[in-house]
């Protein structure tokens, strides 16, 4: 369903009328999970103008990680039904953790209903670094994951099934045992954790956790690797804006930047 939705070609512009006041380029929802701080400042620097993004929380389990992640995708109906009659061109959910733990056929599945039922493309974050990876041609990856043990290899059997090669997988120097734990990541934090990683005979390199700031760490690590260095975030921007025909809108990557440019400019202080 996602590399359909990727391929859309219409105008974005064609399909706003009238003219809204904002948003003329898409209106995207976004849903996060409850306690995330992350995913807001950071796909507010990394879409383009023009594109209005609208927010709802995901509903969970408050006591167990692994509960909490996978309440998210199953609550999603009532997430969803918080936007009551806005009109939406598509809906990014930004949280990697839970197509972990229930696997892409799963995934699949139940964002293609909500899709049906609400009437726009749902994309995950994970599909959207499923199709990144795609479109820059990597198949050997290097995972950089900010999880607990449990998570980290439900990540690992999820790009395994969908046929990609881990070339090395490391984690944050943090207990994660809590997985909201990972919103008190800083940049300094993440890059030093990042040294224990192998990831010179990897094609690609991905930061994956909306939870996990990335935007700085993304230009020091493409610097640093000289390979496309991928984040959750970063990817799920392109495929929403990919999936209304935005395509128009993604400028060329600059310095540091992967998959388009101009956000290493609005990264958030």
């Amino acid at each position: 369903m996602f590399n359909s939705v990727l391929g859309a070609t219409d105008s974005p512009r064609a399909k706003s009328t009238p003219l809204r006041e904002y948003g003329n380029g898409a209106v995207l929802g976004v849903a996060v999970p409850q306690a995330n701080p992350v995913v807001e400042p950071e796909l507010s620097a990394l879409l383009p103008a023009g594109f209005s993004m609208l927010v709802t929380r995901l509903q969970g389990s408050r006591n167990n990680s692994r509960q909490r992640l996978i309440d998210y995708l199953y609550n999603l109906s009532s997430s969803l039904d918080a936007y009551d009659t806005t009109k939406l061109d598509a809906l990014g959910y930004a949280c990697t953790g839970s197509s972990y733990l229930v696997g892409a056929d799963e995934e699949e599945r139940m964002l293609g209903q909500a899709s049906e039922r609400y009437g726009y493309p749902i994309i995950s974050s994970a599909q959207a670094l499923r199709a990144a990876l795609a479109h820059v041609g990597a198949k050997h990856i290097a995972v950089f994951a900010p999880y607990p043990p449990f998570l980290v290899e439900a990540s690992k059997r999820y790009w395994q099934a969908c046929g990609f090669d881990i070339a090395d997988c490391a984690s944050i120097a943090l207990d994660t045992s809590d997985t909201r734990d990972i919103y008190n990541i800083t940049t300094p934090m993440a890059m030093a954790s990042f040294r224990s990683l192998r990831w010179q005979e990897a094609d690609a390199v991905i930061l994956t956790g909306t939870g996990m700031p990335t935007l700085r760490a993304l230009v020091e690590i493409s610097q640093l690797t000289r390979k496309p260095v991928l984040s959750s975030n970063l990817c799920l921007a392109w495929a929403l804006v990919k999936a209304c025909g935005g395509d128009d809108y993604l400028v060329p990557p600059g310095v540091g930047e992967a998959l388009f440019g101009g956000w290493a400019n609005r990264i958030p202080v």
